[in-house]
Order: structure tokens, then C-alpha cells, then sequence
């Protein structure tokens, strides 16, 4: 996936996503190479959970702070 289009997924999209991949990785005839890939593709989608959680909580400090 693209930056672009795990940025446009939502929180639970995105963890459904991981999820898949972790399926995926976890079959032991999978070559290193496309491992090391769905790796990089799970580590960017907690990266965009990260940021959506982060704007989530600054959000509601603004509002509890109001």
C-alpha cells in the first residue's frame, strides 16, 4: 500500500489491515523478502494508528480543557 492510501484508512481499517498481514506472515513458507515487506507495510500502518490516536487525544484534551 501506498503512503497515500494507509494515510485515507481509518483506525479500524488500519488494524484489520495489521491483522491480515500478521495472518499472512505468520505462514512459515512466506519467502524473507515479502516478510521483510509486510513488515514495513504493518510498522507504517502503526505508524498512521499512531498519529490518528495522537490527534484523537489532543482533541480531547482541547475539549475537556475548554
Amino acid at each position: 500500500m501506498s503512503k497515500e492510501e494507509i494515510e485515507a484508512l481509518s483506525l479500524e481499517e488500519s488494524f484489520e489491515k495489521i491483522e491480515e498481514l500478521m495472518n499472512v506472515m505468520s505462514d512459515d513458507n512466506i519467502p524473507l523478502e515479502k516478510s521483510f515487506e509486510l513488515y514495513k507495510e504493518g510498522m507504517e500502518l502503526l505508524n498512521n494508528c499512531n498519529v490518528k490516536i495522537d490527534r484523537v487525544e489532543k482533541e480531547v484534551q482541547d475539549i475537556t480543557n475548554e
